[in-house]
């Protein structure tokens, strides 16, 4: 059976969650907060507030490539949604954005912090007081089989970059990032990121107290010396020349033992070294988990600097948590297309990964915000935040026919779409 192709008069949009996103942009204030930043001599036709919604809307729909944008040269609900005059060109974007050299930088920091004092990044509660957790971790971009500007080897053995991301809040927003090329270690420039987070997180008024966690690739005492007075931590040491039989002899000597199964056994305790304190869990496995008998036990160590006063139990499940946010880099880099950046210059990326942090929020955003309004949908609202798979799917790509008449302009999701009332709940919040 063949179906025949025809064009029909009524245009149907299918990226209505353009409409909630374009609200959340509007308020930002982009086009007042671009005005003032000149990129090269002449005025330009297109507004550098044009050029950055824009490419902001693309990324709330999952596109990054410049080229994506000619599909919405002639889309009405694209540019009224986004409040955008003209809808620039490819070639516009592209160039906009390579001579920005960095001055954009500054103005996307800015809208993110604002846009993160609208929302509710999430708490976490233990005996010692509630804390806004603030995740710090190194996520590679692999860019292999590119020639593009500051990709190199990667600590995973990927060529690509090394960007840093701090996420805040247990619900997964980013509160900044940093592009850094592939070769770059991970502790590197780390202390200076770290001291604007922090002073980003008191401009986005992140209440309450702060409590940061890393991995063992950061486990430098001038991190600690950052957060001295300024926040809480837990950071996974570097063993390295320590001797696994040492802390063995320690754990035995100062530490609770459990034995959760026949053939192991395990040690968590703490001690104390020159005023820092120091969480250890030392596992012993005799027999392995599918019961095999080992003739040489094995030995696993891992010890964490905190400056908590909590049981070593609730500090090891605190740094566990941590590992959560390996989801959120899956979200930015695969699920929003993020991972392999568009541009040949690495000044470029740097500025699209920035935009790309905006969008991912306001999708996070949207995505917790629906939850309030879950009773009466198919989804699970215990966690908080949905995926933004979820959210592109259900909200940004829900269909919808956009109509302007009698000076009027009207959405029309149909009274049978079960995101109707959700939809316009949101809408009328955000806008």
């Amino acid at each position: 059976m063949k179906f025949k192709i025809e064009r029909g008069r009524e245009k149907i949009n299918n990226n209505g969650g353009l409409v909630l996103a374009g609200a959340i942009i509007k308020d930002l204030k982009i086009e007042m907060r671009a005005g003032w930043i000149q990129v090269g001599e002449d005025k330009p036709l297109i507004s550098n507030g044009d050029v950055i919604k824009a490419y902001v809307g693309l990324l709330c729909l999952g596109k990054t490539n410049f080229g994506d944008i000619e599909f919405y040269r002639d889309d009405k609900l694209f540019q009224k949604a986004l409040g955008i005059s003209k809808i620039p060109s490819e070639g516009t974007m592209r160039q906009r954005f390579d001579a920005a050299d960095g001055k954009f930088d500054g103005l996307i920091s800015e809208v993110n912090v604002r846009l993160l004092g609208k929302c509710s990044p999430g708490r976490i509660k233990i005996s010692s007081g509630t804390y806004t957790p603030l995740d710090v971790d190194v996520s590679v971009f692999d860019n292999s089989g590119s020639e593009k500007e500051g990709v190199g080897r990667t600590y995973n053995g990927t060529d690509g970059y090394s960007p840093n991301f701090a996420y805040v809040g247990t619900r997964g927003y980013l509160l900044h990032c940093e592009l850094r090329p592939g070769k770059q270690h991970c502790q590197k420039g780390t202390p200076e990121f770290l001291g604007k987070t922090l002073r980003l997180a008191h401009e986005a008024k992140i209440g309450g107290k702060i409590l940061v966690r890393m991995d063992s690739g950061n486990d430098s005492s001038d991190n600690v010396e950052v957060f001295r007075g300024r926040c809480d931590w837990i950071i996974k040491r570097n063993l390295r020349k320590e001797s696994p039989d040492t802390w063995l002899e320690i754990a035995k000597a100062s530490g609770k033992e459990s034995r959760p199964r026949e053939g192991k056994k395990v040690y968590i305790g703490d001690i104390f070294r020159e005023d820092e304190r120091i969480v250890f869990e030392v596992t012993v496995r005799d027999i392995s988990a599918d019961g095999q008998m080992l003739m040489i036990p094995s030995l696993d160590v891992e010890t964490f600097r905190t400056s908590l006063e909590d049981s070593p139990e609730d500090v090891i499940e605190l740094y566990h948590q941590h590992g959560t946010s390996e989801q959120f880099h899956s979200e930015l880099k695969g699920e929003l297309d993020m991972e392999r950046l568009p541009s040949g210059k690495f000044g470029t990326n740097r500025l699209i990964l920035l935009m790309g942090m905006s969008a991912y929020n306001i999708l996070r955003k949207m995505g917790c915000d629906l939850l309030s309004y879950a009773r009466d949908l198919p989804i699970k609202a215990e966690m908080g935040r949905r995926r933004i798979r979820s959210v592109l799917q259900d909200i940004m790509y829900t269909a919808c026919k956009y109509v302007f008449s009698h000076n009027r302009h009207r959405i029309k999701l149909g009274c049978s779409n079960l995101w109707f009332e959700p939809f316009s709940r949101l809408y009328q919040k955000y806008a």
